[in-house]
């Protein structure tokens, strides 16, 4: 019977979990970072990038490498003041943790091909908005379809806690 007590309490917090909203979550995206690839246009087709949001750069061990520079070193493709050089194994994660532009190069001579990369971190957006009338009456209309199921889901969890 405790069994039982333990797995009603499991369902009932699952549900309630469920019901709660969605937080917002960094984003993982992934950079196949290889010679001969122009990440300008890379950038334009994945913004935007917010602030937490995680690039794994994933190359080619001993063929390149990732370092973050600033926007000079950027703009000539110069890593002797590197902030942060990663080149062992073959990918490598950065968290984009302040809202700010972050600069990458490959200093292994690709960057002055177009292997380099800029990335402008925003905010997080606010939340949206609370529903309209309509869309709470949208609301109200699924609750009354769907009344007989939720109905049932409740009356058997109070059975489970009754029989414990």
């Amino acid at each position: 019977m405790g069994r039982m007590r333990v797995l009603a309490a499991a369902l009932l917090v699952l549900a309630a979990c469920a019901a709660l909203p969605s937080g917002t979550a960094a984003n993982k995206i992934s950079i196949n970072w290889k010679p001969n690839t122009n990440y300008s246009d890379w950038v334009t087709q994945h913004s935007p990038f917010y602030k937490d949001d995680w690039l794994v750069f994933y190359y080619t061990a001993g063929q390149a490498d990732v370092v973050q520079v600033d926007e000079a070193g950027y703009n000539k493709c110069d890593a002797s003041n590197a902030i942060y050089n990663y080149s062992k194994g073959r990918s490598f994660a950065f968290q984009l943790n302040e809202t700010k532009t972050y600069y990458f190069i490959c200093s292994y001579g690709y960057c002055f091909g177009g292997m380099r990369l800029a990335i402008k971190t925003e905010k997080l957006p606010p939340p949206s908005p609370p529903p309209s009338a309509s869309h709470r009456s949208a609301a109200a209309a699924f609750a009354r379809s769907h009344a007989a199921g939720i109905y049932v889901a409740v009356a058997v969890l109070a059975a489970l806690l009754r029989m414990v």
